[in-house]
C-alpha cells in the first residue's frame, strides 16, 4: 500500500512526467559539481597541451617527432593525421582551450551514453524499463562522469571518448547507410587501436561470404579502409618527413610513451611488467598480446556473427585494450558501454563496473621514481583490476549462450 502511495504521489509531480528535463537537470549538475571539483584538484590537462604543442609544430614546420612539451618533456606519440587535426587549438589561449575541451568532452559523454543505450537495449525486450525512457543517456553521464577513466580522460584533456563515440556511432548505423565505416577510418588514422573494429568487420564480412550468408559488413569494412587511408595519404602529402618516420619508426617504439609497469598502464604489458618486476616483459607479454588478441576477436566475431552487435562491439574494445602496448587507465572509457550493456541484459556481473569507480590503481605507490617494479602482491592485484574485469568480460561473453538458444 505504501509502494502504491508512494509511486501516485511522485507521478503527480511534472518533473515525473517530464523525464527529459529532469534527466538533464540532473546532468546538468553532476557535470557542475564534477567541473567544480575538477577545478578544485587543479587539473593541469598535461595532454591537452601537448595536443597544442603538435599543432604549433605542424604550423612551425618543425620536426614532430622530436618535439618535447610541458615541463614533463612528453613527446607525440600520435600519427601525424593527428597534429594536422590539432592544429586549430593553436588559436586559443591555454584558458580559453581548457574550458572549451571540458564542454566538449561533457558533450561526448552525453553522446557515448546515448550511442551505448543505442548499441545495447534494441532487441533486448528484458532490458530495466528506465533504460528505453527518454532522458536515459542523460542519468547515464550524470554517473558515468565520475568514473575513473572518464575522470581522467577529462584531467588530461585527452581523446578518448571523441575515439568511443566515432566507433559507436559507425557500429549503430542502419544497415546499408553509406556513411558506416567513416568513423572507425578516422579514429584509426588518429590512433591506431581502433583498426581492430575494422579487423572484426573484414574477418565477419569474409566468413558470412563463404557461408553464403547475407548482411555482409564488407562494405563498411571498405569504407573505413578508405578513410583511414586518405586522412594518412593526407598527412603524408603535408607533412611527408614525419609521416616517413612515423610509419618507419616511430610506431615500433612504445617506449616513447612512458614505462610498462607504470600503475596506470592497465594492459596486459603493464601487468605482466609489474608481475615480473622489469620494464621490460619481452617475450612474455608478445605471446600473451597474440593469445589475447586472438581469443579475444575470436569472442567478438562469434558475437557479430549471432548478429550480437553490442557484446561484438565491447568484446572487440576490451580486446584492444588488453593487448595495445600501452592502455593507459583512461583509455578504458570503453567501460561506459561495457556496464550499460550488462545492466541491459540484467547480468549481475554489471557490478563490474564498481571497478572504474573505486581508483584502487591510485591507491598504491606510484611516481617517477618507479616503485611499481617492487610491488608486493596485493598492490599488483590492485593495479591490474581493469585488465582483470576485461578478462573476467570476455569470459563472460564467450560462455554465454545466444539468443536462440535462450529463447527456445
Amino acid at each position: 500500500m505504501t509502494v502504491k502511495v508512494l509511486v501516485h504521489t511522485a507521478a503527480r509531480f511534472p518533473s515525473a512526467r517530464r523525464p527529459v528535463p529532469l534527466a538533464a537537470a540532473v546532468c546538468l549538475l553532476s557535470f557542475a559539481a564534477f567541473w567544480a571539483a575538477q577545478r578544485a584538484a587543479g587539473v593541469s590537462m598535461i595532454d591537452l597541451l601537448v595536443y597544442r604543442a603538435e599543432g604549433q609544430t605542424v604550423r612551425a614546420g618543425a620536426d614532430l617527432y622530436a618535439m618535447r612539451a610541458t615541463r614533463a618533456q612528453l613527446p607525440t606519440t600520435y600519427p601525424p593525421f593527428a597534429a594536422l587535426l590539432f592544429t586549430p587549438l593553436t588559436l586559443l589561449g591555454v584558458p580559453e582551450l581548457r574550458a572549451l575541451a571540458t564542454v566538449a568532452n561533457l558533450g561526448l559523454l552525453v553522446a557515448l551514453a546515448e550511442l551505448s543505450l543505442r548499441l545495447a537495449v534494441p532487441g533486448r525486450p528484458g532490458a530495466p524499463l528506465w533504460m528505453r525512457r527518454p532522458g536515459a543517456g542523460l542519468w547515464i553521464a550524470a554517473l558515468a562522469v565520475w568514473c575513473e577513466p572518464v575522470w581522467t580522460t577529462l584531467r588530461y584533456g585527452q581523446i578518448n571518448l571523441l575515439l568511443a563515440v566515432a566507433v559507436l556511432w559507425d557500429l549503430t548505423r542502419e544497415r546499408g547507410d553509406r556513411r558506416a565505416g567513416t568513423g572507425i577510418g578516422l579514429a584509426a588514422a588518429l590512433k591506431l587501436t581502433p583498426a581492430l573494429f575494422g579487423l572484426l568487420l573484414l574477418i565477419t564480412a569474409v566468413i558470412r561470404k563463404r557461408s553464403g550468408a547475407g548482411n555482409s559488413p564488407l562494405a563498411v569494412t571498405i569504407r573505413a579502409a578508405a578513410v583511414f587511408c586518405a586522412a594518412t595519404a593526407a598527412a603524408a602529402m603535408a607533412l611527408p618527413h614525419d609521416s616517413l618516420r612515423f610509419w618507419t619508426s616511430m610506431v615500433f617504439e612504445a617506449g616513447r610513451v612512458g614505462h610498462a609497469e607504470d600503475t596506470a598502464n592497465q594492459s596486459l604489458r603493464g601487468v605482466l611488467a609489474r608481475l615480473l618486476h622489469t620494464g621490460e616483459p619481452g617475450p612474455w607479454w608478445t605471446a600473451a598480446a597474440v593469445v589475447a588478441a586472438v581469443l579475444g576477436l575470436a569472442v567478438a566475431v562469434r558475437a557479430e556473427l549471432r548478429g550480437e552487435r553490442a557484446w561484438a562491439a565491447t568484446a572487440c574494445a576490451v580486446t584492444a585494450l588488453l593487448v595495445s602496448p600501452v592502455s593507459w587507465s583512461h583509455h578504458w572509457v570503453w567501460c561506459v558501454p561495457v556496464v550499460v550493456l550488462l545492466v541491459a541484459e540484467r547480468s549481475r556481473w554489471a557490478l563490474l563496473g564498481a571497478v572504474f569507480c573505486l581508483y584502487a590503481l591510485w591507491w598504491v605507490p606510484h611516481g617517477t621514481s618507479r616503485p611499481e617494479l617492487a610491488q608486493s602482491g596485493g598492490q599488483m592485484a590492485l593495479s591490474a583490476l581493469y585488465p582483470l574485469a576485461g578478462v573476467g568480460f570476455l569470459v563472460l561473453a564467450a560462455l554465454r549462450p545466444s539468443r536462440r538458444s535462450r529463447s527456445a
